[in-house]
C-alpha cells in the first residue's frame, strides 16, 4: 500500500517540477485548449437555432456571408436570427449579403432583428429575411445612394501645388478632388447613382411586396423610427431581441430550441477587423448605400 502512494506522490511531484519549469508553455497550451474545446453543453448537444450579428460600416461581405451559408448548409440548424445594428457601406458587399439571406430564408426560417441602425445598405441586406421585427428605438431605412468627394484647388493654390496628369477616355477623371466637378462628370456620376438607386428600391419593393410607383413613401433616403418603418411595410413587427429569437423558434419549430454561443475571440476579431476596415473606408469613400 505504501509503495502505491509513494508512487502516486512521486508522479504528482513530477508534474509540478514540469509545470514549474515550463510554466509559460503550460499557461499558452491551457489557453489554446480553451479557444478550441467546447464548453459545457455544447459540446454535447449541437447548436439548432443561430444567431449570426452584423455590425458596424459594410465593406466586406466575406465573413458574413459565410456564416449565412454555412448555417444554410447545416442541417442541425432549424432556424436563424440575423441582428443587424449597422449605418450601411459599399454597395457590392450589402447586395451580397442581402442575397445570401435570400438563399437562407428559401431553405430555413430566417427572422431578421433591427438592434440598432438598420439603414441603407444595413437595410438592403436585410429585406429577404422572412420576418423583419425592428427594436422600438431602433432606426431604420435611409433607402438612398450618394458619393461624395472634396475640392481642394484652393488649397492646392494657396500652397503651390499643381497636379500633371496624362490620360485616355474622357471621364477618366471623374470625381477628382484637384478641381471642381465638370457638368458632363457631374452627369456622369449621376447616371451611376442613379442606376443603383433604381436597383436598391426595386429589390426593397420585390422583396417587401410594396408598390414601386410609392416608393416616395418608403424610399427617398427617409429615415425611420421602428413605428414608422412599420407603418410604410419596411418592417414587419416591433419588439426586443428575446421577442425576436421566440418568433424563430415558433417558425422553425423547434420543442428544445439550442442557440450558438460566439466565441469571445471570434468576437473580438470581427469587431477588430470591423474597425480597421471603417479607418481604411475615411481614405477611400466608395460609392455607398445611405
Amino acid at each position: 500500500m505504501m509503495e502505491i502512494v509513494k508512487k502516486i506522490g512521486s508522479c504528482m511531484a513530477t508534474g509540478l517540477r514540469f509545470i514549474q519549469g515550463h510554466f509559460k508553455a503550460t499557461v499558452l497550451v491551457l489557453f489554446v485548449l480553451w479557444l478550441i474545446l467546447p464548453s459545457g453543453d455544447e459540446g454535447i448537444t449541437p447548436h439548432n437555432l443561430q444567431k449570426i450579428t452584423l455590425t458596424g460600416p459594410i465593406l466586406d461581405a466575406t465573413p458574413i456571408v459565410e456564416q449565412i451559408d454555412e448555417a444554410g448548409e447545416n442541417d442541425d440548424v432549424k432556424g436563424v436570427l440575423f441582428s443587424i445594428d449597422s449605418p450601411g457601406g459599399a454597395v457590392a458587399p450589402s447586395v451580397e449579403i442581402a442575397y445570401a439571406i435570400k438563399r437562407l430564408s428559401e431553405k430555413k426560417p430566417t427572422v431578421v432583428y433591427a438592434a440598432g441602425i438598420m439603414a441603407s445598405g444595413g437595410y438592403y441586406s436585410a429585406i429577404w429575411g422572412n420576418e423583419i421585427i425592428a427594436n422600438p428605438g431602433s432606426m431604420i431605412g435611409s433607402i438612398g445612394v450618394i458619393i461624395e468627394g472634396a475640392d481642394v484647388s484652393g488649397l492646392m493654390e494657396k500652397v503651390g501645388v499643381k497636379t500633371q496628369v496624362v490620360h485616355a477616355g474622357e471621364y477618366k477623371q471623374v470625381g477628382t478632388m484637384e478641381r471642381q466637378w465638370s457638368n458632363i462628370e457631374r452627369a456622369e456620376l449621376e447616371k451611376v447613382i442613379n442606376g443603383t438607386y433604381d436597383l436598391f428600391v426595386g429589390d426593397v419593393a420585390r422583396a417587401r411586396h410594396l408598390d414601386l410607383n410609392q416608393s416616395t413613401e418608403y424610399a427617398n433616403a427617409h429615415i425611420f423610427t421602428a413605428a414608422q418603418a412599420k407603418k410604410v411595410g419596411l418592417v414587419d413587427n416591433i419588439g426586443v431581441e428575446y421577442d425576436a429569437k421566440k418568433r424563430v423558434e415558433v417558425l422553425s419549430k423547434v420543442t428544445d430550441p439550442v442557440w450558438n454561443k460566439e466565441d469571445p475571440m471570434d468576437k473580438f476579431f470581427k469587431r477588430f477587423a470591423a474597425e480597421g476596415a471603417s479607418l481604411a473606408h475615411m481614405y477611400f469613400p466608395p460609392v455607398s448605400l445611405q
